[in-house]
């Protein structure tokens, strides 16, 4: 990536294997992962990535450790790992890591699934943990046949909530009830707040993962005491809930990623467990091989997919 723009800023290449350095790993990658927030830092330079072009984009993958630098345990290499890269490096066959920052992958667990919760399920966790929906409460999951809105549906029906999803399109809104939904609305169609009202009353929690004038409408829906949980920007800007507004109804509103770097890496741990126990499981709907970074950004950008979008590496 050479440049900011469109996806096809995103060109296949050869670069030069990267060496492990004091503390870091080099990974053998099987699969990369994308989130939408790549989408935008590739098109604007928005985001929490610090690299600028030219680089290799991507913030996380999954494979096998191939080597270790100096200081680094020996008996790592071979071990089945994901990690976030820092922001760049993750679209490529080899990346160097941190040691520090490698999640083990579990025995049982497939490594498509693992790269596909690196990110999603350790938001999804993070955001239940802290809503902790109670059986009976009503809870609205926007995006809910993305990445992280597949695991929020299955993680609140878990703990016995009615779940209300939130999707665009009928073949999204097919994925919703499939995964548990109770309601599933459009929320393209002007009425869609209507709906939800009329399915349920008021909300007890809202996912937020949208933000925007969709988000805003979901918070008029949230009956006193309840909680907003907002964790995405698809729609272009936070929801615009002042707070004042929030106060007058007594309504908890947060906003932002889930935590510190240790805390990251425990969510992710986390998931990567739920996931080996068959308590969560990630939808990949769609996978790339890795020459075809710009048509899976295309996908997510128009609006494609559903679930998880993977680059597909290496087949080991």
């Amino acid at each position: 990536m050479r440049e900011f723009g469109g996806p096809e800023v995103l060109v296949a290449g050869e670069a030069p294997d990267p060496v492990a350095g004091p503390g870091q790993v080099v990974v053998e990658v099987e699969f990369a992962n994308i989130t939408f927030v790549e989408t935008q830092y590739r098109a604007t330079g928005a985001g929490p990535f610090p690299a600028r072009p030219p680089l290799v984009p991507g913030n996380g993958v999954g494979g096998a450790v191939a080597a270790v630098g100096p200081g680094v345990d020996p008996a790592l290499i071979g071990r089945r790992v994901v990690s976030g890269t820092g922001g760049s490096g993750g679209y490529a066959e080899r990346v160097a890591v941190a040691a520090d920052g490698l999640v083990a992958v579990p025995a049982g667990l497939a490594m498509d699934t693992a790269v596909a919760l690196l990110a999603d399920g350790r938001t999804a966790l993070s955001l239940v943990r802290a809503a902790a929906p109670r059986p009976g409460d009503r809870v609205l999951v926007e995006a809910a046949a993305g990445g992280v809105g597949t695991l929020l549906v299955q993680l609140a029906g878990a703990a016995g909530a009615t779940v209300v999803a939130a999707v665009g399109g009928p073949r999204k809104a097919d994925v919703a009830r499939g995964l548990g939904a109770a309601v599933v609305v459009d929320y393209r169609q002007p009425d869609w707040s209507e709906r939800v009202r009329e399915a349920v009353g008021g909300l007890d929690v809202v996912f937020d993962g949208v933000g925007g004038a969709i988000g805003r409408s979901a918070f008029e829906l949230v009956e006193r005491g309840g909680r907003m949980y907002s964790y995405g920007l698809a729609g272009g800007s936070w929801a615009d809930v002042p707070d004042e507004a929030a106060a007058a109804r007594e309504v908890t509103i947060r906003r932002g990623p889930p935590g510190n770097p240790a805390r990251l890496l425990a969510l992710t741990a986390d998931a990567l467990a739920e996931a080996e126990a068959g308590r969560l499981r990630p939808l990949i709907g769609q996978r790339f091989p890795l020459e075809r970074a710009a048509d899976a950004h295309r996908a997510i950008e128009t609006r494609a997919t559903v679930g998880k979008t993977l680059l597909t590496v290496h087949h080991p």
